[in-house]
């Protein structure tokens, strides 16, 4: 039996023939980093037990093939689906005529995830299409109060009561911006093809870009890996979470934490860029509210120097970015906290821990001052970038760092 899911295809234990001397492989095409979705955040009713949920996701990397990651990694009960489909998105909750495939889990439609643990689908002859949108549909029979999400969507799932996994549209459904139970879809390939996972925070996971826009500045780096023959087959997963700290755990687990999950876990992983800390620096202040010591410029460093460690010890070339300028964000801005960014950066600048530096704050600062983003760039909370901003910062990015 096939131990590592990232090698060859393999249906209840038993591997798919391939052809002789062939190179294949899994890599993943779209990720989203899992945690314990939070009151605020959680379904509208009618509530996912008894429901169908339809989620839309933009792949970053063309195959023949498909497979889906399920996690029920936060749940505090059994997660049990009644059945699992793919189709091409139509828009809306809309899919496209014929394009519906079910799913199958060991050969069975209908599946129980327990507490604490993700499950792999069986590969699906299915022609997934870099940039171009699908959907996932589950009929859920009875979710766990604790639910396993992604809070920080920026894309819109539709809910409706009752088994309508084949349904064309949605016509009856609730909506809302957040992903759940979702984790990873993978592309079959047999060309060399590989990923760039990015481990960051509410930038990263798109705070302030166009809701079904797929605008992030991850997307934008992956429209323009794959539009150079160089760089075509280059998947981008975007492991962001809002809110997200280096060391503590916050919203969601800190990035020390979810390291194995998030970036060792997915198929297909080159390189690792890290991009995280801005919250660890301004939530000093919320940190003492909360009785533990507040992050200082030396207490970020030795987490970045652990990350880039431990990439590299798994042959994953490690690439850090400057934390971008907040002055302006007044929960978040001190001259001290100015001060240990600046020290952060200058060390992520000059360390030899990172195989290369990918410098945002240079790209994104206000040439007039260099503690806020530049007006053209900013979101208007003086924290998060706008949609231009978000093009800036992968325009800002050497095409050069991923290839062979």
């Amino acid at each position: 039996m096939n131990t590592n899911r990232c090698l060859l295809p393999v249906i209840a234990g038993i591997l798919l023939a391939v052809p002789p001397c062939a190179f294949g492989a899994w890599v993943g095409t779209w990720v989203t980093a899992q945690q314990l979705t939070e009151p605020s955040n959680m379904p509208p009713a009618p509530g996912l037990t008894g429901s169908t949920l339809r989620q839309v996701i933009h792949p970053t990397l063309s195959g023949p093939h498909l497979r889906l990651v399920l996690s029920n990694v936060f749940g505090d009960g059994p997660l049990a689906l009644g059945a699992i489909h793919v189709a091409r998105s139509a828009g809306g909750s809309a899919i496209e005529p014929g394009s519906d495939a079910p799913v199958t889990f060991g050969g069975l439609a209908a599946i129980t995830i327990p507490a604490g643990v993700s499950m792999v689908s069986d590969p699906l002859a299915y022609e997934v299409m870099a940039q171009q949108n699908l959907t996932v549909t589950l009929n859920i029979t009875s979710a766990p109060a604790a639910l396993t999400g992604h809070p920080g969507s920026r894309t819109t799932s539709y809910i409706q009561s009752g088994d309508a996994v084949t349904a064309t549209t949605l016509v009856a459904a609730r909506t809302t911006d957040h992903w759940y139970l979702l984790s990873e879809v993978d592309v079959w390939t047999e060309k060399p093809a590989s990923a760039i996972v990015v481990l960051g925070d509410s930038i990263t996971d798109g705070r302030g870009s166009t809701t079904n826009a797929n605008n992030r500045w991850p997307d934008n780096l992956a429209r323009r890996l794959g539009a150079e023959t160089a760089t075509g087959s280059i998947a981008v997963l975007n492991q962001g979470i809002g809110g997200n700290n280096l060391r503590h755990d916050g919203l969601g687990p800190s990035a020390l934490s979810r390291f194995d999950r998030d970036v060792l876990g997915p198929c297909g992983v080159r390189w690792l860029v890290v991009f995280e800390g801005i919250n660890d620096i301004g939530g000093a202040a919320g940190a003492r509210a909360h009785h533990r010591p507040a992050a200082n410029s030396a207490d970020l460093i030795a987490a970045l120097h652990q990350i880039a460690e431990r990439a590299r010890s798994h042959g994953l070339r490690a690439y850090g970015a400057t934390i971008t300028p907040f002055e302006g964000f007044t929960m978040y801005y001190t001259p001290q906290s100015e001060t240990d960014r600046q020290s952060v950066n200058q060390w992520i600048r000059t360390t030899a821990d990172f195989d290369a530096v990918i410098d945002f704050d240079a790209a994104v600062r206000d040439p007039a001052n260099s503690a806020r983003l530049a007006p053209a760039f900013d979101s208007g909370d003086h924290l998060h970038l706008s949609a231009e901003g978000y093009r800036q910062m992968a325009a800002a990015i050497d095409l050069k760092l991923f290839e062979p």
